[in-house]
Parts: structure tokens; C-alpha cells; sequence
């Protein structure tokens, strides 16, 4: 069976039995749905009985935990939405295709669970009432009934206005958790403040944080579907207070463990702007049950960015001009960005290496395609006594003049190209499958033209300037001007199909490079027959 577009599942088990049966459930359904999977909470439903009005579930600490083991539980299935319904919605953004129920929360003959689902569904959200209805089967062995350490009448607080602030990269199972408790939180008004511009900049892997736009436009999905009957801001983050401590109908900010001092940071400046506190909630962080080395141990947006080095982040070029064999990959990246050590890894495991450097110097070699039309432009004073062009001669007359620069490039790059088109032939005849361009001005030259996929290496400025100082003996001033005169890694990663980051321990990087390789060959591969 094709997994449906979207899928929507009614849980009726009580509260506290959902913690050690959210893995089940989750793994159960995801084999089902490839898109959002909505749930639907309503503890003691009788699916196969009479007709009953939907009933959401106490907003207290009972349904947090249930919620928290839910999303924890999706973590594990990488690209699941899970989406769990706190109010109900006659226009979620992907209307359910298929609706599922646990089979040991409905004993007896499946027809009347299954009518019981359609009529549920169709009241609450509108679906159709001939919409597919499946049992799931699960593990409950020892499944408790209820904890007792829990207080089933325990309430959260109510508050007209909640606030929240975050990144809100690639909404996961932690985003949803605290912006769920918002919604529990919150009667009237949710104001969700997304951070942008300079806050972004000491992140994790900054260049793949999704536009500001993508992820408000997510978030406002999320929480239209959550809970339709809340008004929700959102509006974005130059500076870590934004509107939280301007607005006077704020009463409560949604915080973590990590987040609480910042908190009482808002707290302290709406003192001084002559404003009430605001309560502070915290939420417990997520623990990731799949972090890998050198990941952060909480479900967190730097660790999905960690996942995405070395994968596909868009389809490879298209252009019949290119023969697919051998399949030219252009690795580009920053001066001390490691692209360099990659391209080696690349090597060891069977690619063909053209190395456009070497290359770059033997154009300018006398006899080289370039060396009679750059001294024809520039004069035979870059010459030395030998007859061999003076670079660094050369690069004075260019260096801070864009119009010489362009008629050097112009000259250059074109014969570049022309023996990289060479090397390629070259590969061919010898059977290489795989051919990396290793070129530091890939792009700049337009050389992508060349190639089917661009792999770019980035570094934080930081760390660039630190290898650059240690390597090249460059004072930091020195070593930032170069960086500056380059292509940044944002402008990089626009043009890229896939992203590696030397940051870490080698370990992490041939990681890395071992992961795009293997997929790749799996791009490579011909498609299985029927």
C-alpha cells in the first residue's frame, strides 16, 4: 500500500498510559502517511459506541508529558510531521487522506470503530465521510492504565497573552512541544517572535538556516492547525528582546532551561520601560534519542543543519550538453575552508581529481595556453629574467582594480576551462564514473556550467582567519581582507548541491565526505526494473 498524502490519528487511551506507547503508535502510522500526521486526543472515547461530541483532553501537565512523548517519539522517524490537534479545525492546511485509531483502544468488530472514526472526523474537521479507515496494531504489553505519581485534575495557568521567541529552523519535535504549551497557555493571542538578520549569525551552520519567510510561513501553519482559535503575531527578531518588552498586553513568555535567563533579561527591561513582569513557563528540554557525535544531546535545529552536510539539498543540474559519464562534481569553497582535504578523501575513494589550481599555474607557464595574451595585456615587466611570469608582479597591477582584474580573468579562466574539459576527457578514456573539479573559483568563473552537482566547503569567518594566521603567517587583519574578497559561504551555498563543513574533528569531516559519496552512488545507480 502507498503511504497517503496525510493522515489523521484518534488516540482515546488515557493520558498517562501515551508516554510508553507514543513509539508504538508513532512507528505504526508512519509507515502509513508520508505527510502531516495529525492526532486527535480525546481519552475515553468510545470509538464503536454511540456518537459523542469531540472533548479535548485537561490542559495540564498530563497532556504536556503525552505531548512530549509524541513528538519525541516522531524524532526517530526522520521527515514525520506529527502535528498533535489541541482544538478543533474544519481547515487544516492538508486535509487527512486515511484515518487510523489504535485497534487496542477499540476491542471488538473493526466495522463500527471504523464508522465511529469516519463520523468523528467528518464533525470535527470536515473530512469526508468516505475517507479509508485502518486499525493499527501495537505492543501494550505492561501498558499501564494510569501513573499514580500523576495528578489527572492538575491544571496549566491561563493567560490572555503568551510570548515566545526562537529560531524556529526546521519546526521539530522541541519547536512543536514549546509552541503546544503556548497554545495551552494562551486564551486569546500568541505572539511569536522569529529570530532574523545578526541573531542568526553565531549559529550552527548559519548559511542553512531556512529564509525568515519559509519559517514564519511554517510556524503559522503549525499553529493555525494546532489550535485555530488563538489570534497569532509573528513577526521577526533583530535583537533578542523584539516585542516582549514593549508590549504592555503581555502577561507570560514561554521559556526553557537554556532560554530562563534571557527571560528574566525581558523582565528586567520592561521594569525600566515602566512595564508589569511577565510570568515565566518553562518548558524541559527534549532529549534526542538519535544524536550523533559531536550533536547536542537536546533535539535541536544545529544538529538537523549537522544532518543535512553531505545530502542532496536540491536536485543536480539538467543539462543535455553534459555527457553523464563521467559525472563531473565541482567542489568549491573559501581559503582555509578544508576543501582541499576533501578533495583528497574524494581521491581515496575513486574519484578523478582535477585540481584547478595546478591547472592555473600551467596556463601561465611560457608555452602555457594563457602566457603570450597576458603578457600581450599587461606588458613584459611581469616577466623574471627566465621568461616566467612574475604572479606576484601580476597581481600587483590587478589587485584592487576590478576592470584589470576582469581583463586578467577574462584571459585566464576561459583556458582554465579548456583543460579542465582536457582532464575530463581524460577520466573518460581511463573509465572514472566520477570526476571532481576541485576549483576555489568555481563560481566566480561561471565553471558550474561544467559540472552536474557543486559540493561547497564552508567555515565560520572565525575559524577561516585562525587557519589562514596559523597557515600563511597573515596578521588577522591580513587574512580577514581575503576572506572579504571572496565569494561569501551564503552566496556559495545558493548555488550548491551539497554543503560540507570542516568545523570538527577530521573524523567528522571524512564522515561527511564517506556520507555524499554513498549517496551519490545511489544517485548514480540505475533504477531497479519493476
Amino acid at each position: 500500500m502507498p503511504p497517503f498524502a496525510s493522515g489523521l490519528l484518534v488516540l482515546t487511551a488515557p493520558l498517562p498510559a501515551l508516554p510508553r506507547r507514543a513509539a508504538g503508535l508513532v512507528a505504526a502510522a508512519a509507515g502509513l502517511v508520508a505527510g502531516p500526521l495529525y492526532v486527535h486526543l480525546q481519552p475515553g472515547l468510545r470509538l464503536g459506541g454511540p456518537a459523542t461530541g469531540p472533548a479535548a483532553p485537561p490542559a495540564g501537565p498530563a497532556l504536556l508529558r503525552a505531548l512530549a512523548a509524541l513528538y519525541t517519539a516522531a524524532a526517530t522517524r526522520r521527515g514525520l510531521d506529527v502535528r498533535v490537534l489541541l482544538g478543533p479545525s474544519r481547515r487544516l492546511a492538508r486535509q487527512p487522506r486515511v484515518l487510523l485509531a489504535a485497534a487496542a483502544e477499540a476491542p471488538g468488530p473493526p466495522e463500527p470503530v471504523q464508522l465511529g472514526l469516519q463520523r468523528l472526523a467528518a464533525a470535527v474537521y470536515g473530512c469526508p465521510p468516505s475517507l479509508p479507515a485502518l486499525l493499527l496494531g501495537e505492543d501494550t504489553a505492561g501498558d499501564p492504565e494510569g501513573d499514580p505519581e500523576q495528578d489527572p485534575e492538575a491544571t496549566l495557568p491561563e493567560f490572555l497573552d503568551v510570548a515566545v521567541g526562537g529560531t524556529f529552523d526546521r519546526l521539530h519535535g522541541a519547536h512543536r512541544l514549546l509552541l503546544s504549551a503556548c497554545c495551552l497557555l494562551a486564551r486569546r493571542r500568541l505572539l511569536a517572535g522569529v529570530a532574523d538578520g545578526e541573531l542568526l549569525r553565531h549559529k550552527v551552520l548559519p548559511e542553512l538556516i531556512e529564509p525568515y519567510e519559509l519559517r514564519a510561513a511554517k510556524l503559522r501553519e503549525f499553529l493555525e492547525d494546532v489550535k485555530p482559535s488563538l489570534c497569532y503575531d509573528i513577526v521577526p527578531l533583530a535583537d533578542p528582546f523584539g516585542p516582549s518588552v514593549t508590549d504592555p498586553d503581555l502577561q507570560c513568555l514561554v521559556v526553557s532551561e537554556e532560554t530562563h535567563r534571557g527571560g528574566e533579561a525581558v523582565n528586567r527591561k520592561r521594569l525600566e520601560n515602566g512595564l508589569p513582569e511577565l510570568a515565566l513557563y518553562e518548558i524541559q528540554l527534549m532529549k534526542d534519542p538519535e544524536h550523533g557525535q559531536n550533536e547536542e544531546e537536546k533535539i535541536s535545529s544545529s544538529s538537523l543543519r549537522q544532518r543535512l552536510l553531505g545530502t542532496l539539498l536540491q536536485p543536480p543540474r539538467r543539462d543535455p550538453a553534459l555527457p553523464l559519464r563521467p559525472y563531473v562534481i565541482g567542489l568549491t569553497g573559501g581559503t582555509g575552508s578544508g576543501k582541499t582535504s576533501m578533495a583528497k578523501l574524494l581521491g581515496q575513494l575513486g574519484a578523478f581529481i582535477i585540481d584547478a589550481d595546478k591547472l592555473g599555474h600551467a596556463v601561465y607557464a611560457p608555452g602555457g595556453l594563457a602566457y603570450e595574451p597576458v603578457v600581450a595585456a599587461f606588458g613584459a615587466e611581469i616577466l623574471n629574467k627566465d621568461g616566467t611570469i612574475n604572479r606576484k608582479v601580476l597581481g600587483a597591477k590587478v589587485f584592487g582594480n576590478q576592470e584589470q582584474l576582469k581583463r586578467l580573468t577574462d584571459i585566464v579562466w576561459p583556458k582554465i576551462a579548456q583543460m579542465v574539459k582536457e582532464r575530463v576527457r581524460e577520466a573518460d578514456a581511463q573509465g572514472k564514473a566520477v570526476c571532481v573539479l576541485d576549483a576555489a573559483v568555481l563560481l566566480e568563473a561561471g565553471w558550474q556550467d561544467m559540472v552536474h552537482e557543486v559540493w561547497t566547503a564552508i567555515i565560520p569567518e572565525e575559524e577561516a582567519v585562525r587557519r589562514i594566521v596559523a597557515r600563511d603567517g597573515l596578521t588577522e587583519e591580513a587574512a580577514r581582507r581575503r576572506l572579504q574578497s571572496q565569494m561569501s559561504n551564503g552566496q556559495r551555498v545558493e548555488q550548491s548541491q551539497v554543503v560540507l563543513c570542516s568545523l570538527w574533528e577530521p573524523e567528522i569531516t571524512r564522515q561527511q565526505v564517506h556520507k555524499a559519496w554513498d549517496l551519490l552512488q545511489q544517485r548514480l545507480s540505475p533504477e531497479p526494473g519493476p
